[in-house]
């Protein structure tokens, strides 16, 4: 069993903050399924000596190594050279990776540089992970006391690497026979304290399935992860501790997994045959953008209309002057003026309007972060929302067009 872990990140482009790491943060997400602690996360640059010394410390204090970068081509790529030469192993040449690099030179009509060759160089005795998606082979080497494995840099070969064969690897290693299944859950509209306090005790006595809260970009998540000898029992674990944290917190949950808030909109909106458009002022666009992201999005969106100035307002989606002049733009009347208007402009099923103050400062004596939301519903009526957003304009706006998402989806389906 692996009691720590460490992720070594190798290359000078991230200490520049040319690029994010986000390869550890996929790589933590993934030991933490497998139940694997990692207690450290190390950049270090292209430097053979200071990559040597970070792998002296990281022996000391983790069992588990996981290398990232550092396996191509070229002069600045040492990491299993120079891990080669810490843990006093031979380098030796893979055929198998000599020979797909060969071939994706030849059906790709290029010429290979001698270099080349040198990324299908790998440890002596080291297990060999391949690589679909790119040249660099991974490798994985364990002795008594430790586990070492290097991935490639580039996500899009780091990570189907991992998942088709350091994952198994690792499982190997545990001696692991039981099925470890996991399941997000997602909420919008609760922040991650209250939620953590309102299945407080859930946590607490957490066994199996694990809750593990994360928050993020205005939502918060749960994973949930069992682990049981049979799939079924393990999907029935989580199937009943998702069922008393939605007895609690249901209202603010929208999806699972890989869902967004959009994406679910989106799909459900498609699947009930309904049109939508939409009026917006504060967010400029923004919630068009997202819902016309998805494919086949002309069956969804029929138009919107960005409407900043009370001449549009008034003039495209019908507000009345009296609205404008009296009560304002950013209010309760004008986001149902809005909605009506845009629903009637485009002849759809659904409108919806975003109007508010995103800031620096106030408008019509409102606040910074007075929002009202108008959503004119299938049946006829219209609703409107009145919502008070903290955080600087690009916050603020972000928060809105999520905020829509998910008003609408609880006014459309609420019995779903």
């Amino acid at each position: 069993m692996f009691k720590r872990a460490e992720i070594i990140a190798v290359g000078s482009e991230l200490l520049l903050g040319q690029i994010c790491n986000t390869n550890a943060q996929f790589l933590s997400k993934q030991l933490a399924e497998l139940g694997i602690n990692v207690y450290y996360h190390t950049v270090v640059g292209d430097n053979p000596n200071r990559l040597a010394s970070a792998i002296e410390t990281a022996r000391s204090r983790a069992d588990l190594l996981l290398f990232t970068g550092g396996l191509g081509p070229t002069k600045d790529d040492l990491t299993k050279e120079t891990i080669a030469r810490v843990l006093q192993k031979n380098l030796v040449t893979d055929n198998q990776a000599l020979s797909n690099i060969v071939d994706y030179y030849k059906k790709s009509n290029r010429p290979m540089s001698e270099n080349n060759k040198k990324q299908a160089i790998v440890l002596e005795g080291a297990a060999i992970l391949a690589n679909d998606n790119g040249m660099a082979p991974g490798m994985a080497l364990s002795d008594e006391n430790h586990t070492f494995m290097l991935l490639p840099g580039p996500p899009k070969e780091l990570q189907p690497m991992f998942m088709n064969y350091g994952r198994e690897y690792l499982l190997s290693r545990l001696g692991v026979k039981e099925q470890i299944l996991s399941k997000v859950l997602r909420f919008f509209g609760i922040g991650e304290s209250q939620l953590e306090t309102d299945i407080e005790d859930l946590i607490e006595q957490q066994t199996n399935p694990t809750i593990a809260p994360l928050a993020g970009d205005y939502e918060v998540t749960l994973r949930l992860t069992a682990k049981h000898h049979s799939q079924e029992e393990a999907e029935y674990l989580i199937e009943q501790t998702e069922k008393l944290i939605l007895s609690r917190v249901g209202s603010y949950f929208y999806g699972y997994d890989d869902d967004t808030i959009f994406s679910v909109l989106f799909n459900k909106i498609q699947d009930s045959k309904f049109t939508l458009s939409c009026a917006e002022s504060l967010t400029g666009g923004s919630f068009a953008e997202k819902m016309t992201s998805f494919e086949g999005a002309s069956s969804v969106i029929e138009g919107g209309v960005v409407c900043y100035t009370n001449e549009i307002k008034e003039n495209v989606l019908g507000v009345s002057r009296e609205t404008l002049d009296q009560l304002g733009a950013v209010s309760e009347q004008c986001a149902i003026e809005l909605a009506d208007g845009v629903k009637k402009l485009h002849r759809t099923d659904i409108g919806i309007s975003f109007t508010g103050v995103a800031g620096p400062g106030t408008m019509d004596g409102k606040p910074v972060g007075t929002v009202y939301i108008g959503i004119a519903l299938p049946n006829g009526t219209t609703i409107s929302h009145h919502l008070q957003l903290a955080g600087n304009r690009d916050a603020i706006r972000q928060r809105t067009v999520k905020y829509g998402c998910f008003l609408l989806l609880k006014e459309l389906f609420k019995s779903s």
